[in-house]
């Protein structure tokens, strides 16, 4: 049975009811094309309803379905071959973020990606995405690797934070994900970063400096959590729903704010429900995307990388 929320229920409910039509009309051979139609037509309003008004809580909701994409799903639908690459040659090699060569459409490029894991047993094994220092220093290193054979570098967040144990900070997490800005911001080849799901704080930035900084239609991108920000500010989680709207965390305000460079439509109710097509509309925005950034100068490039992140949360008075 697929999951769904409370506030895509109406839709869920008509589905259902196409089901138990189909079921009929298979059963006693009955025409119930008629009732097919009227049903599927009510479903694309309903739809046209409920997620062209989606509130911040809402889209954080969808964002982290248990059957939407992953960075590895996306990896594989969108390469014709990949080799991943482990470890950060310090301390290990962090499962919850995942990087190597791949081929796309005949150009190799540096893929680097949080994953969280498909079932409880994988969620343990890639810590739910969330990263320690070791993870991000792997990245790194995959990241210098494509500057040195000249390789352009896809990033695709997707972390509710990175880890916060005692451990990761000992081994250097500030420090780890603080080089990564500074390295990033400076690498002489194109970066192109996607938030597929979650983006959450500095463990969502460390691998999200790029020329092109893009979100998909149901992500959220924001310095904290709905709930973290509403226990700190309500000592509840109760209030997770307004912190969502206080924080503009939704892809459309980041545009709004000039903090991301566009918004990557999704199929009809999230990428969960089509994750080729999602896929496939990935694939030809990074191929257009390499293309107009490999024609430019490594350092027009980096110049302009700099300038981008400099010019946000400026404010000019006169």
């Amino acid at each position: 049975m697929k999951t769904s929320f409370d506030f895509d229920k109406p839709i869920a409910d008509l589905q259902q009811q196409v089901e138990k039509v189909k079921q009929v009309a298979e059963k006693t051979k009955v025409d119930m094309s008629a009732t097919l139609k009227e049903l599927e037509d009510k479903i694309k309003t309903a739809e046209a309803d409920v997620y062209g008004n989606l509130s911040g809580w809402q889209q954080v909701q969808i964002s982290r379905h248990p059957e939407r994409p992953y960075t590895l799903q996306y990896i594989q639908s969108i390469c014709d071959d990949f080799i991943e690459m482990h470890g950060d040659r310090t301390v290990k090699d962090d499962k919850a973020i995942v990087g190597g060569f791949g081929s796309l459409n005949g150009q190799t490029v540096m893929f680097i990606g949080h994953q969280k894991g498909v079932n409880t047993k994988l969620r343990q094994y890639r810590n739910f995405g969330m990263a320690n220092p070791e993870g991000y220093r792997k990245a790194l290193r995959l990241m210098k690797l494509a500057e040195k054979f000249n390789k352009p570098v896809v990033t695709f967040i997707d972390t509710p934070g990175a880890f916060p144990g005692l451990e990761a900070e000992e081994r250097g997490q500030g420090e780890a994900i603080a080089r990564n800005l500074l390295e990033m911001s400076v690498l002489k080849v194109p970066i192109i970063c996607i938030v597929v799901g979650e983006g959450a704080s500095g463990g969502a930035l460390g691998i999200g400096i790029g020329d092109r900084v893009y979100m998909l239609e149901h992500t959220w991108y924001s310095v904290i959590s709905p709930e973290s920000c509403s226990s700190i500010l309500w000592r509840s989680w109760d209030f997770k729903e307004k912190a969502a709207e206080c924080l503009k965390l939704t892809a459309e305000d980041m545009l709004k704010n000039k903090l991301i460079d566009g918004i990557i439509k999704e199929p009809i109710g999230g990428a969960h429900q089509d994750p080729e097509a999602m896929a496939h509309t990935i694939k030809e925005k990074i191929i257009s995307d390499l293309k107009e950034l490999g024609a430019k100068k490594t350092d027009t490039l980096i110049a302009e990388r700099i300038d981008k992140f400099c010019a946000m949360g400026v404010v000019v008075e006169d």
